[in-house]
């Protein structure tokens, strides 16, 4: 099992960054990508950018350009820079993690924290 903790989040004002971190416990070998996902009211949950062991990147499209994805493997955790944020970008932040033991997939979820962008 893997446990994730995220800190970060906050309210922020339109153009304004914001940073996100997440730290992993447990079966951390078997994390095989970390990432973030979030959540708007009345949304369903949808990926923001996600980042393999090996450095792989992914960002949505809405994010492209304003947000940066890192990792560190030796302290298992995750960070995401984001910049430029707009009001829609307000939505709980889910950290994320996708493990594999042997052939089988686990998703495993944080708690989330929210962000709040006004404009």
């Amino acid at each position: 099992q893997v446990h994730l903790r995220e800190s970060g989040g906050g309210s922020v004002q339109a153009g304004g960054s914001l940073g996100l971190s997440c730290a992993a416990s447990g079966r951390t070998f078997t994390i095989e990508a970390l990432g973030w996902y979030r959540q708007a009211p009345g949304k369903q949950r949808e990926l923001v950018a996600t980042i393999t062991r090996d450095g792989t990147t992914n960002y949505a499209d809405f994010v492209e350009g304003r947000a940066t994805i890192s990792r560190d493997n030796v302290r298992d955790t995750v960070h995401l820079q984001m910049n430029n944020l707009k009001p829609e970008d307000t939505a709980v932040y889910y950290c994320y993690a996708d493990t594999k033991v042997v052939t089988t997939r686990y998703d495993y979820w944080g708690q989330g924290t929210q962000v709040t962008v006004s404009s």
